[in-house]
Protein backbone atom coordinates (compact mmCIF):
# COMPACT_ATOMS: atom_id res chain seq x y z
CA UNK A 1 0.00 0.00 0.00
CA UNK A 2 1.24 3.43 -0.92
CA UNK A 3 2.68 5.86 1.76
CA UNK A 4 0.22 8.74 2.90
CA UNK A 5 2.06 11.88 2.12
CA UNK A 6 0.69 14.67 4.48
CA UNK A 7 1.39 17.25 2.14
CA UNK A 8 0.97 20.37 4.66
CA UNK A 9 3.65 18.82 7.06
CA UNK A 10 6.53 18.19 4.07
CA UNK A 11 6.04 22.11 3.86
CA UNK A 12 6.12 22.65 7.07
CA UNK A 13 9.56 20.48 6.80
CA UNK A 14 10.85 22.08 4.37
CA UNK A 15 10.25 25.48 6.05
CA UNK A 16 11.79 23.98 9.09
CA UNK A 17 14.69 23.06 6.86
CA UNK A 18 15.01 26.43 5.45
CA UNK A 19 15.13 28.05 8.93
CA UNK A 20 18.10 25.42 10.14
CA UNK A 21 20.06 26.95 6.25
CA UNK A 22 19.59 30.70 7.41
CA UNK A 23 20.62 30.25 10.73
CA UNK A 24 24.08 27.78 10.12
CA UNK A 25 24.55 29.88 6.37
CA UNK A 26 22.66 32.80 6.55
CA UNK A 27 20.14 34.23 4.34
CA UNK A 28 22.71 34.18 1.31
CA UNK A 29 23.00 30.32 1.92
CA UNK A 30 19.70 29.89 1.79
CA UNK A 31 19.60 28.37 -2.06
CA UNK A 32 16.91 25.99 -3.13
CA UNK A 33 19.49 23.58 -3.34
CA UNK A 34 21.11 24.03 0.09
CA UNK A 35 17.59 24.08 1.79
CA UNK A 36 16.20 20.65 -0.67
CA UNK A 37 20.03 19.00 1.09
CA UNK A 38 18.91 19.94 4.21
CA UNK A 39 15.06 18.69 3.75
CA UNK A 40 16.12 15.30 2.64
CA UNK A 41 14.17 16.10 -0.96
CA UNK A 42 15.24 16.37 -4.32
CA UNK A 43 15.54 19.59 -5.93
CA UNK A 44 11.98 18.34 -8.02
CA UNK A 45 10.35 17.60 -5.12
CA UNK A 46 11.00 21.21 -3.00
CA UNK A 47 9.69 22.83 -6.82
CA UNK A 48 6.46 20.72 -6.71
CA UNK A 49 5.33 22.50 -3.27
CA UNK A 50 7.43 25.73 -4.14
CA UNK A 51 7.20 26.89 -7.20
CA UNK A 52 9.83 29.97 -6.80
CA UNK A 53 12.73 31.06 -4.03
CA UNK A 54 10.66 33.96 -2.90
CA UNK A 55 7.74 31.97 -2.21
CA UNK A 56 9.56 29.27 -0.32
CA UNK A 57 10.61 32.03 1.77
CA UNK A 58 7.74 33.54 2.31
CA UNK A 59 6.59 30.82 3.63
CA UNK A 60 9.10 30.11 5.97
CA UNK A 61 8.52 33.33 7.24
CA UNK A 62 4.89 32.75 7.94
CA UNK A 63 5.28 29.75 9.72
CA UNK A 64 7.27 31.64 11.75
CA UNK A 65 4.74 34.07 12.82
CA UNK A 66 2.01 31.30 12.96
CA UNK A 67 3.63 29.45 15.70
CA UNK A 68 4.26 31.92 17.70
CA UNK A 69 0.71 33.19 17.13
CA UNK A 70 -0.67 29.96 17.89
CA UNK A 71 1.16 30.28 21.20
CA UNK A 72 0.19 33.52 22.14
CA UNK A 73 -3.62 32.56 21.72
CA UNK A 74 -3.18 29.82 24.62
CA UNK A 75 -1.83 32.37 26.55
CA UNK A 76 -4.02 34.61 26.56
CA UNK A 77 -6.87 31.98 26.86
CA UNK A 78 -5.73 30.89 30.00
CA UNK A 79 -6.66 32.20 33.99
CA UNK A 80 -3.94 33.94 34.12
CA UNK A 81 -4.02 37.51 35.63
CA UNK A 82 -4.14 40.16 32.72
CA UNK A 83 -0.87 41.31 34.05
CA UNK A 84 0.93 38.10 34.10
CA UNK A 85 -0.76 37.54 30.81
CA UNK A 86 0.87 40.34 28.67
CA UNK A 87 3.70 39.59 30.46
CA UNK A 88 4.09 35.73 29.20
CA UNK A 89 3.43 37.44 25.39
CA UNK A 90 5.38 39.57 25.41
CA UNK A 91 8.02 36.86 26.57
CA UNK A 92 7.05 34.70 23.21
CA UNK A 93 8.09 37.81 21.48
CA UNK A 94 11.92 37.02 22.59
CA UNK A 95 14.57 34.75 22.20
CA UNK A 96 14.58 32.97 25.97
CA UNK A 97 15.32 29.42 24.57
CA UNK A 98 17.06 27.90 21.87
CA UNK A 99 13.78 27.00 19.81
CA UNK A 100 12.81 30.53 20.27
CA UNK A 101 16.16 32.00 19.18
CA UNK A 102 16.17 29.83 16.00
CA UNK A 103 12.74 31.52 15.06
CA UNK A 104 14.28 35.25 15.79
CA UNK A 105 17.44 35.25 13.83
CA UNK A 106 14.89 33.64 10.98
CA UNK A 107 12.84 36.52 11.43
CA UNK A 108 15.48 39.40 12.02
CA UNK A 109 17.38 37.63 8.65
CA UNK A 110 14.09 37.46 6.58
CA UNK A 111 13.53 41.00 7.53
CA UNK A 112 16.77 42.26 6.21
CA UNK A 113 16.16 40.37 3.01
CA UNK A 114 13.48 41.82 2.52
CA UNK A 115 14.88 45.76 2.63
CA UNK A 116 18.18 44.81 1.13
CA UNK A 117 15.96 43.59 -2.20
CA UNK A 118 14.72 46.67 -1.89
CA UNK A 119 10.98 44.95 -0.92
CA UNK A 120 8.36 46.38 1.25
CA UNK A 121 6.31 44.36 2.83
CA UNK A 122 4.61 46.18 6.27
CA UNK A 123 2.59 42.72 7.05
CA UNK A 124 6.15 41.03 8.23
CA UNK A 125 7.89 44.63 9.44
CA UNK A 126 5.34 45.71 11.62
CA UNK A 127 3.76 42.37 12.87
CA UNK A 128 4.57 43.27 16.60
CA UNK A 129 3.42 46.44 16.46
CA UNK A 130 -0.44 46.37 16.15
CA UNK A 131 -0.14 43.50 19.26
CA UNK A 132 1.86 45.73 21.65
CA UNK A 133 -0.85 48.31 21.23
CA UNK A 134 -3.44 45.52 21.89
CA UNK A 135 -1.54 44.70 25.02
CA UNK A 136 -1.45 48.18 25.94
CA UNK A 137 -5.22 48.50 25.57
CA UNK A 138 -5.76 45.32 27.27
CA UNK A 139 -3.99 46.60 30.60
CA UNK A 140 -6.17 49.76 30.37
CA UNK A 141 -8.80 48.00 30.22
CA UNK A 142 -8.26 45.90 33.10
CA UNK A 143 -7.49 49.32 34.83
CA UNK A 144 -3.57 47.89 35.47
CA UNK A 145 -2.10 50.66 32.93
CA UNK A 146 -0.96 53.80 35.46
CA UNK A 147 -3.55 56.77 34.48
CA UNK A 148 -1.04 59.47 33.67
CA UNK A 149 0.46 57.66 30.93
CA UNK A 150 -0.31 58.40 26.82
CA UNK A 151 -0.77 55.01 25.71
CA UNK A 152 0.40 55.80 22.10
CA UNK A 153 4.21 56.74 23.34
CA UNK A 154 3.57 53.72 25.94
CA UNK A 155 3.35 51.33 23.06
CA UNK A 156 6.10 52.84 21.05
CA UNK A 157 8.28 52.50 24.01
CA UNK A 158 7.18 48.79 24.90
CA UNK A 159 8.01 48.33 21.41
CA UNK A 160 11.31 49.44 21.44
CA UNK A 161 12.18 47.35 25.28
CA UNK A 162 11.03 43.78 23.16
CA UNK A 163 12.50 44.37 19.78
CA UNK A 164 16.00 45.68 22.01
CA UNK A 165 16.12 43.17 24.45
CA UNK A 166 15.30 40.75 20.97
CA UNK A 167 18.25 42.26 18.85
CA UNK A 168 20.53 42.16 21.79
CA UNK A 169 20.22 38.61 23.07
CA UNK A 170 21.13 37.53 19.80
CA UNK A 171 24.00 39.99 19.63
CA UNK A 172 25.27 39.60 22.97
CA UNK A 173 23.53 35.63 24.36
CA UNK A 174 25.89 35.52 26.90
CA UNK A 175 25.64 39.06 28.46
CA UNK A 176 21.65 39.10 27.63
CA UNK A 177 20.51 35.98 29.10
CA UNK A 178 16.80 34.64 29.59
CA UNK A 179 16.76 35.16 33.16
CA UNK A 180 18.08 38.96 32.35
CA UNK A 181 15.72 39.55 29.47
CA UNK A 182 12.62 38.72 31.98
CA UNK A 183 13.77 41.02 35.06
CA UNK A 184 14.52 44.03 32.22
CA UNK A 185 10.53 42.91 30.68
CA UNK A 186 9.41 42.96 34.47
CA UNK A 187 11.29 46.50 35.21
CA UNK A 188 9.70 47.94 32.69
CA UNK A 189 5.92 46.75 32.80
CA UNK A 190 5.76 47.32 36.69
CA UNK A 191 6.63 51.06 35.72
CA UNK A 192 3.85 51.79 33.65
CA UNK A 193 1.43 49.82 35.55
CA UNK A 194 -0.71 50.80 38.54
CA UNK A 195 0.90 49.65 41.64
CA UNK A 196 -2.62 50.09 43.16
CA UNK A 197 -5.31 46.42 41.69
CA UNK A 198 -8.59 47.21 40.82
CA UNK A 199 -11.56 45.97 43.03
Amino acid sequence: MPKIVDHSERKSNIAEATWRVIIHQGIKGATVRNIAAEAGVSLGALRHYFSTHHELLVFAMNLVKERVTARIVDIMQTDLPPREQVASVLLELLPTDDGSMAEMEVWFAFIFHLKSAGEHNDEHHDAIYPLIIQLIDYLDQHELLRQELDKDSEAERLYAVVDGLALHAMLEPERLNSQRMIRVLNVHLDSICSSAQPQ
